[in-house]
């Protein structure tokens, strides 16, 4: 898998509110093609900000966001905290929702909603209701809704932070499969840094408010990455250095410089 072809650039982005509140501040980064970054940093510090700026679900203060030639910002889904799923509505009119709301037709719709649907380990319930399906199956349904779009890029606002460990660790695993398979690059926000470290070929870790770049960390280990990952002495390695970075990040002040990219990207 190539990770050498901007995707998404951000150039000394800044974002603030009405109400005064500089939520970013001179905000730059680059992900490119393919690759998995997840970003971290205190809460309030503008992850989710970010991810929303990216979806053009708000506009900037000021600075710049631009795809890469072989992307664009209509080839993107958003997964974000909440499955939000209908509840009258089955998993598969759930699922087939982006497509309708597209004009196209269901019958020409259906083939993709039930591939999406077998990508995510639903295929049983595509006649349930959300009320039937636990935390992890909502979330699969919602991964599932944004799979319908065939996007190239995919940004998960902490999707899995409200579940077991026991189902989180089985939905990364999942998601990397996924991710795999499709080559989407994906930016993922998480305040768990065990799960930053386990996904991604980056973890950004981001100052507190006002949200910029301070670290930005190179996860130099193989995919598919595996449960004796987890154990391994690198995967802790990486988490205590995130970690660090992390407490740092608690007590930057705005005119800390940022952080340089720190190693090369793994392929897959």
């Amino acid at each position: 898998m190539s990770l050498e072809r901007p995707a998404i650039t951000l150039t000394h982005v800044r974002k603030a509110y009405a109400n005064g509140t500089v939520a970013l501040q001179d905000m730059s980064l680059t992900i490119q093609e393919s690759q998995f970054v997840s970003l971290v940093g205190p809460s309030g510090c503008g992850k989710s900000t970010v991810l929303r700026l990216m979806a053009g679900l708000g506009t900037l203060s000021s600075g710049s966001i631009e795809w890469g030639e072989h992307q664009s910002q209509r080839q993107l889904a958003f997964v974000f905290q909440d499955a939000a799923l209908m509840p009258w509505a089955t998993v598969l009119d759930n699922v087939l929702l982006p497509l309708k709301l597209a004009g196209q037709p269901r019958s020409k719709a259906l083939p993709t909603v039930r591939e999406a649907l077998h990508l995510v380990g639903l295929d049983r319930f595509a006649q349930s209701y959300p009320r039937e399906l636990s935390g992890g199956m909502k979330m699969r349904a919602s991964i599932a809704r944004a799979l319908v779009t065939q996007p190239s890029v995919l940004l998960m606002d902490e999707p899995f932070g409200a579940l077991d460990e026991i189902t989180r660790s089985k939905l990364n695993g999942d998601v990397l499969e996924l991710w795999s398979q499709k080559q989407w690059t994906v930016v993922f926000v998480t305040h768990n840094i065990y799960e930053a470290v386990y996904l991604s070929n980056r973890v950004i870790v981001m100052a507190a408010r006002p949200g910029r770049v301070v670290a930005d960390i190179a996860i130099d280990a193989p995919y598919p990455r595996t449960e004796e990952f987890r154990t391994s002495a690198l995967y802790n390695e990486y988490c205590r250095e995130v970690q660090d970075r992390l407490s740092e990040a608690m007590e930057v002040k705005q005119s800390t410089p940022v952080y340089s990219q720190v190693s090369p990207r793994p392929s897959i």
